[in-house]
């Protein structure tokens, strides 16, 4: 089946897209840039990165903008939708939705009135699991984003890497945050994929953080070939 991806640039999108193409064609990126991080749909850190990651997968992309209010984002995401199948004959979309209902239900909606199947690979998978399954498959992920306690600002830009994934199981024992960031606790955004035909690299960045909460802005990169 020819699908859209629904795409943020993080982790979870980047290891949707990697089960989905075993069987199915991924004809599209398609990716919604919120305004702030209120934003309770879709991915902020970073956003704009898809438009270079969707370049390093050799995949065209639809990018467009739309607001923190759930009405105004769902309605640009149907437009999105569209315009994806009538520019590339999307017939459903793969995403990396793991336990929001909220999220999931919303986006099923969606597709629902459109006619589009909607593909979630990662659905209730454990969140330790996915990690592990993050370093396992060759992802370079870094952490761009985080918004809650106790997570730290010297985890913000560290690599996704045995050690780190064995801090937050640490922290997901005795805190109870969702280490695979599906409560919005951390954000994060993919540097290379087995899929990528070329990586990412940062050649400058910000940090912003103040009371447990902040992000990893990306201010410029680079793409090198593999």
């Amino acid at each position: 089946m020819k699908l859209g991806a629904l795409f943020s640039g993080g982790k979870d999108s980047c290891l949707a897209i990697y089960k989905a193409r075993r069987f199915h064609e991924i004809a599209c990126l398609i990716s919604l840039i919120p305004k702030s991080e209120e934003s309770r749909i879709f991915h902020f850190p970073n956003v704009w990165v898809t438009k270079f990651q969707a370049e390093a997968m050799e995949l065209p992309i639809i990018q467009m903008k739309t607001g923190d209010d759930s009405y105004e984002e769902l309605a640009d995401l149907s437009r999105a939708l569209k315009l994806a199948m009538k520019k590339f004959g999307i017939e459903g979309i793969v995403t990396g939705a793991i336990r929001s209902t909220y999220q999931a239900s919303k986006i099923q909606k969606v597709c629902d009135r459109l006619g589009l199947w909607c593909f979630n690979p990662l659905w209730l998978k454990d969140q330790e699991e996915l990690l592990h399954g993050v370093l396992k498959e060759g992802f370079k992920a870094i952490i761009s984003g985080v918004f809650a306690y106790p997570l730290g600002r010297s985890f913000l830009g560290r690599i996704i890497d045995a050690d780190l994934v064995s801090e937050l199981v640490n922290l997901w024992r005795k805190y109870g945050i969702n280490i695979a960031g599906e409560g919005g606790e951390i954000e994060t955004t993919v540097l290379d994929a087995p899929f990528f035909k070329k990586r990412i690299e940062v050649t400058e960045y910000e940090i912003q953080y103040k009371d447990y909460s902040g992000m990893f802005k990306i201010k410029s990169l680079r793409l090198i070939g593999k």
